[in-house]
């Protein structure tokens, strides 16, 4: 068994151009990866939601492996007095960045005004981080910053139901094969809901069986999830697996040696990923609060829902 991963070009981040400050800016916020092609696919995606709205200001940050951590570049768009070049937040220290006015340049050694931010978590479920790490990372920074406030994670969704079942469609899945969605895994109930949901939509839509097995931290494992679908496996059926994971990384490593006839490639990049990091933010961003004395109309102004 072998499959094949996309690699995507790599190389400097685009210079970023000045944004309008009544823009939230939109913080993709993934969980990390050693994966260098794993780092690739994640950054594709960023660069593919540029390219459909690059009137905003997009940022990546991580939760875990990588830097920088989701609170750092929260606080150095909302509060950008207090952050650091290294990114973390020190009181009272300046950086350059933004110009406060549009086409009006701040001196080097002053601070760009504080602006909006909305986290997306580039992640399939509502788990710990987005539940914990996510969470805390939009919180108030006090009198003078910027509101920030986080999108829920990308799952459920019925696109994504839909992508995973052209995954499927694309490793040549057969309706006699029994069908395992691998999942990371998370420790909280709600996330395992989340993957259940996926699996429910994708049984809508196909003839077999369809289980979930998870990579860590629920049960059952993806290997164990193999061995129970092979034992109940029709003559000549195979066992494939749907990675629902966005991109290559331990996880998906971890989903190759589970023992599968097939394994699906990961899901990102994808025009439906686009759309759904994309709505997350319009949604999130549409429901801001308004500050004292602003035009409460601002707020609820759509800045840009992908259907």
């Amino acid at each position: 068994m072998s499959t094949e991963i996309l690699a995507f070009p790599s190389g400097p981040a685009p210079e970023r151009p000045h944004r309008p400050a009544g823009s939230p800016v939109l913080i993709g916020c993934s969980h990390g990866t050693s994966d260098l092609t794993g780092r690739e696919v994640i950054r594709a995606l960023l660069d593919d939601v540029r390219a459909a709205r690059p009137d905003l200001d997009v940022r990546e940050a991580f939760v875990d492996v990588q830097l920088p951590e989701v609170a750092d570049v929260v606080t150095s768009v909302v509060a950008p007095e207090r952050t650091s070049s290294g990114g973390a937040a020190v009181p009272g220290e300046p950086v350059p960045g933004d110009a406060a006015v549009p086409g009006e340049p701040v001196p080097r050694d002053a601070a760009p005004a504080p602006r909006d931010a909305v986290v997306v978590p580039l992640l399939l479920s509502g788990g710990f981080h987005v539940g914990v790490d996510v969470a805390e990372s939009v919180v108030d920074r006090g009198p003078g910053a910027g509101r920030a406030a986080a999108a829920p994670a990308l799952g459920p969704d019925p696109r994504l139901v839909d992508l995973l079942a052209d995954r499927l469609a694309e490793a040549g899945v057969r309706s006699d094969d029994a069908v395992v969605v691998a999942a990371a895994g998370s420790s909280r109930p709600g996330a395992a809901r989340d993957v259940e949901e996926l699996a429910a939509g994708l049984r809508e839509r196909r003839p077999g069986s369809v289980s979930v097995g998870y990579g860590a931290m629920a049960r059952p494992s993806v290997p164990d999830a193999v061995a129970a679908a092979r034992a109940d496996l029709a003559p000549g059926g195979r066992v494939v697996v749907a990675a629902y994971l966005l991109a290559p990384g331990f996880f998906y490593d971890r989903v190759l040696e589970a023992g599968a006839d097939v394994v699906t490639a990961p899901l990102a990049p994808d025009a439906r990923l686009t759309a759904i990091v994309l709505d997350r933010y319009a949604d999130t961003a549409a429901a801001l609060p308004t500050p004292q004395g602003e035009n409460p109309g601002r707020a609820k102004q759509d800045p840009g829902r992908v259907e």
